[in-house]
């Protein structure tokens, strides 16, 4: 099934040379982030300098494999929201900012890197970590017109690998994670 649903995928727009060319839905300089989760991406030591080396897309699909722990904004514990209500209280990145996750730090990479529809479905089809999935399906969230969301996640809202189907199932909702 994910064979067929990554050749429909990679042949949608297959006129001309630009059938692997992935259309930019929004800030093609922001990726449509959170400007805290942004600011705090770019300022990222770990952005900075160790991601700054890695060049091509199997090596930060390599980091995403090694490093990701955790599909979340914000690393565990380093944002101080006590004694906060409402929207600065929550998860979303509204209030005070925090580390920012290594995920994050990835998908922003990812973004750089302006991915191929190929490379996309790479991500979201692959097999060896529910992260290199999760961030495939994060970056489509971010990265793509609203219209053809429903498209990308059709086929697998019924993954049965838990941490991809709740991405997809909050992506699906409208919420940003």
């Amino acid at each position: 099934m994910a064979n067929q649903l990554a050749t429909q995928a990679v042949s949608k727009p297959a006129t001309g040379k630009h059938g692997n060319v992935l259309p930019l839905w929004g800030n093609e300089k922001t990726m449509n982030l959170n400007p805290m989760i942004l600011t705090n991406v770019l300022s990222s030591p770990y952005f900075k300098v160790q991601l700054y080396e890695l060049k091509t897309y199997h090596e930060v699909v390599d980091e995403i494999y090694f490093k990701v722990t955790h599909v979340e904004p914000w690393e565990k514990g380093s944002r101080k929201t006590a004694g906060q209500t409402g929207m600065c209280g929550g998860v979303r990145g509204v209030g005070t900012g925090g580390i920012v996750s290594t995920a994050f730090c990835l998908l922003y990479k990812l973004f750089t890197l302006k991915l191929t529809r190929k490379q996309l479905m790479g991500l979201i089809t692959h097999t060896d970590s529910p992260y290199i999935r999760a961030l495939g399906f994060m970056y489509i969230r971010y990265t793509q017109p609203p219209p053809d969301l429903l498209e990308w996640y059709d086929g697998f809202l019924d993954d049965d690998e838990v941490s991809v189907n709740w991405i997809l199932y909050l992506n699906t909702v409208g919420l940003r994670v």
